[in-house]
């Protein structure tokens, strides 16, 4: 179902008028926005090169939909590939379905019909189960070390995790959350952290099986943010639903006001959680991408250079960003859920 497949390129057509010579060069023409979009946004297919013939070589990804005409369909998105059409179904490459499996007619063109349900195994899918294997390993690991050499200065990869854990306990939780309540929330915290971190360190490795723009999905980023979202307004106390839709101190005049301000707040909240890590991400992808394509472009060696140092440069950027994103959606986590858990203080 997942395999390494060589497709080849359709062959130029003969040049039989000027028209028809404008138009291939046209096609030969680099187009940056594609360039970027392919490697950005999500897909069913892991391209990993184009040789001089013009033939790709690309790894297909599972395709797994669930209509409820015809029920459960499992097959190789290579079926799929350059427009094709499979057992009725095709990707829609434009239209408010643009990039999803929808049904097709005889004739290839969409039926009309809403797409069936897609579980399909995408890049983004893929780079997530990536980075949990590595997230588990990680981990176990760390908790064997534990178990084998119990409390004592920490040795070899070990070195590296305790001290980030520490931080996160030490620096977000506590102060936060607060001495008596953090442990509760610091397994969802650490996840939360490393799992971030991970993926945005995996999506800057540009080659196979990394290289995904996980963190850089708005789905995920979505998940991650109602995670937050669900497990603050499930540990709200009194106090905390009081300040909502009582408001304490506040005129009653100013209560039909004040009240869904704060219920909007609620919603807000982890709303910004979520575009944050994904504009951020998805930005530093977009920055890099088009300086790679500036030597595309011009079509000139002397660009390469400068677009290459620049590169560099906002790689470095970008790793800053890495831990930066992971370190302020745990941040904000913790803090929300600190403002739910909050204790009033007493005069």
């Amino acid at each position: 179902m997942l395999g390494l497949t060589v497709g080849a390129a359709g062959s130029a057509s003969p040049d039989t008028g000027k028209g028809e010579t404008e138009s291939n060069e046209k096609e030969g023409k680099f187009d940056a926005n594609t360039y970027i979009m392919d490697h950005v946004s999500d897909s069913h297919e892991w391209h990993i090169l184009t040789k001089k013939d013009g033939t790709n070589v690309a790894i297909y990804l599972p395709v797994i939909i669930y209509d409820k005409n015809s029920g459960l369909h499992i097959f190789s998105s290579e079926k799929l590939a350059h427009g094709h059409s499979y057992k009725g179904y095709s990707i829609a490459h434009e239209g408010k379905y643009a990039g999803k499996i929808v049904r097709v007619n005889a004739d290839g063109h969409h039926d009309g019909s809403k797409p069936p349900l897609d579980l399909s195994i995408t890049k983004a899918v893929f780079g997530m189960m990536v980075a949990s294997v590595i997230l588990l390993l990680l981990m176990l690991g760390l908790a064997r070390s534990y178990k084998r050499s119990g409390i004592s200065a920490p040795k070899g990869f070990q070195g590296f995790l305790e001290p980030v854990i520490l931080f996160v306990r030490d620096d977000i939780a506590i102060p936060n959350i607060g001495e008596s309540k953090y442990s509760r929330y610091m397994p969802y915290l650490l996840t939360v952290f490393f799992f971030i971190l991970i993926n945005n360190l995996l999506g800057m490795i540009p080659f196979f099986p990394f290289g995904a723009n996980v963190t850089g999905n708005v789905n995920v980023t979505f998940v991650l943010a109602v995670s937050t979202f669900l497990i603050t307004q499930f540990s709200g106390n009194r106090s905390y639903w009081r300040d909502v839709f009582a408001a304490p101190g506040v005129p009653l005049w100013l209560l039909p006001i004040m009240i869904p301000i704060e219920i909007i707040g609620l919603f807000s909240k982890p709303f910004a959680l979520m575009i944050r890590l994904f504009a951020n991400i998805t930005a530093g992808h977009i920055i890099v991408l088009s300086l790679v394509a500036l030597i595309f472009i011009f079509e000139s060696v002397v660009v390469a250079p400068v677009s290459i140092f620049f590169v560099l440069f906002m790689d470095c950027i970008e790793l800053l960003v890495a831990f930066l994103q992971a370190y302020v959606f745990t941040l904000l986590s913790a803090l929300f859920i600190g403002m739910a858990t909050a204790e009033p203080e007493h005069h």
